[in-house]
């Protein structure tokens, strides 16, 4: 395998990138696990006593074994990390629930309001410094008018 290596524009940090693939190989993943499949299921059939390249079939099939590990490992691995990115979707419900539960204890607080500077500190915006939401849109003979 030929691993490159290409400098990170603006960072001088080289970044590494996937090696090339066999020529003779097809490029996608898929494409190379459904000619695995093919070569093997053909040779199984058709002939399943004869060598090829100095190797028998179980000799084959032994050469082919890394590949489908590694598949078998990164299936797993998918299924570990959509069960680890609900656990921390889950976790962070219930964190945003519980700073909900903060949040308004502080603005009940008769000693801290939603006027204090705790409350500005979380990362609200004060009820004393929020304008009203009201805005009066020029209309064009008024910016017209204001011009001349």
């Amino acid at each position: 395998m030929i691993f490159s290596f290409a400098k990170t524009p603006g960072h001088g940090v080289p970044a590494i990138q996937h090696p090339q693939p066999h020529p003779d190989m097809p490029n996608a993943p898929k494409e190379s696990l459904d000619r695995i499949n093919t070569v093997t299921k053909a040779w199984e059939t058709l002939r399943p006593t004869k060598s090829f390249a100095g190797m028998t079939l179980a000799q084959f099939k032994t050469k082919l074994q890394p590949s489908l590990d590694a598949r078998a490992n990164i299936a797993t691995l998918e299924h570990q990390m959509t069960s680890a990115l609900d656990k921390r979707d889950d976790a962070d419900a219930a964190s945003i629930d519980a700073i909900k539960l903060v949040v308004n204890a502080v603005k009940g607080d008769p000693a801290e309001t939603a006027n204090g500077d705790l409350y500005e500190a979380m990362g609200f915006v004060r009820d004393s410094e929020r304008s009203s939401g009201l805005s009066r849109r020029k209309t064009a003979a008024a910016t017209t008018a204001g011009k001349n």
